[in-house]
């Protein structure tokens, strides 16, 4: 790979503090000192493709892509250990570039998940029982081939197991140092609320500090998740978007839906009609008109907003390319101005 901008290189006169790496700002992770690149990168698609994982990059492309995210300051990466039909090969191809990599694990924050059934089948293969989570960690780590995990997220709310006994999990596992952080995905407000009770009995250790649900700018949150969003920004927790870009409909090339076709996630998997209703058209057309007359792209645009939005975390959209890759990293440096802010908030009532 290209070195990065300060490897190999002595760090005489660096500034006592800095908010960006390579070019790309960073924010503040929930209530932590931990902090984040406005741009990552989800690697869901990331896989052995020939293995019939269901992945779409293989690991030469795969890869590129990672040297190319180091490069530009795209260095919150976000997996789990359930990618591509279980098989954890978006950890393994993560761990090969680590491998291969070693001086650049620190530049690196990586999250990965854990909760559904992985590596084995009996019912205590999933599940948040103590057992589970830290089954699960020490797999991940192996995988990975590293020494710790930087944010541990729970891939959904299980409701059986006490929150007590899973919280006391990530608390030994901090204290462990084989996890830095702890975060949620798909929780309902209600899940949440159940989890602050649980914690105070234990440490910051157990803080949750974001949570990873759906949203996008055209549909919002999910159904079964509403309110999510206004709640963390009360509690001090950030939020994360997964699929942001409304699985590529928020991009130039929906614009006239015959473009789409095999390859394309929403084709693919059936949802292109639904997805692309007259409404959400509609939307995408006065979101484009906006974006053409800053001379930005239109997912650059969707970016650089959320972005500003409250209680929002880093964006974290997957990339298929290098060169979508180096788009995406393009919109964590874009500042709108109020009047566009308006503008966009006017269209998508977010």
């Amino acid at each position: 790979m290209t070195e990065t901008k300060f490897k190999g290189q002595a760090f005489y006169g660096a500034p006592f503090e800095v908010n960006d790496f390579n070019n790309m700002p960073y924010r503040v992770l929930g209530k932590s000192g931990l902090k984040v690149s406005n741009i990552g990168l989800g690697t869901w698609k990331m896989g052995y493709p020939d293995s019939g994982d269901g992945s779409r990059i293989d690991e030469s492309n795969a890869f590129k892509i990672l040297d190319r995210a180091l490069e530009l300051g795209v260095t919150f990466w976000d997996t789990a250990n359930r990618y591509n039909n279980a098989s954890g090969n978006s950890e393994r191809i993560i761990g090969k570039w680590f491998q291969q990599n070693p001086d650049q694990r620190r530049n690196v924050v990586l999250a990965t998940k854990m909760a559904g059934t992985m590596d084995g089948m009996s019912p205590n293969h999933c599940g948040l029982s103590r057992g589970n989570i830290m089954e699960s960690v020490y797999a991940s780590l192996e995988r990975l081939q590293i020494d710790h995990i930087d944010l541990l997220y729970f891939h959904n709310y299980e409701g059986i197991t006490p929150a007590e006994e899973s919280l006391a999990a990530i608390e030994d596992l901090v204290k462990q140092d084989l996890i830095r952080h702890f975060a949620v995905s798909n929780f309902k407000i209600e899940n949440l609320k159940t989890y602050k009770s649980a914690a105070k009995q234990f440490s910051v250790r157990s803080r949750i500090l974001a949570v990873q649900n759906q949203f996008d700018l055209l549909d919002g949150e999910s159904q079964n998740h509403q309110g999510v969003l206004d709640y963390v920004v009360d509690e001090g927790i950030s939020f994360i978007a997964w699929s942001p870009m409304a699985r590529g409909l928020l991009t130039n090339r929906y614009l006239n839906p015959e473009n789409a076709g095999p390859g394309d996630r929403l084709f693919d998997e059936g949802d292109l009609q639904t997805k692309a209703s007259p409404e959400n058209m509609a939307k995408l057309k006065a979101l484009a008109n906006i974006s053409s007359e800053i001379g930005i792209e239109l997912s650059q645009l969707v970016m650089a907003y959320m972005l500003t939005m409250k209680g929002m975390g880093p964006v974290i959209p997957s990339s298929s390319s290098v060169k979508q890759l180096e788009s995406n990293a393009a919109a964590g440096k874009i500042i709108l101005s109020e009047e566009q802010i308006s503008r966009v908030k006017a269209i998508v009532k977010y």
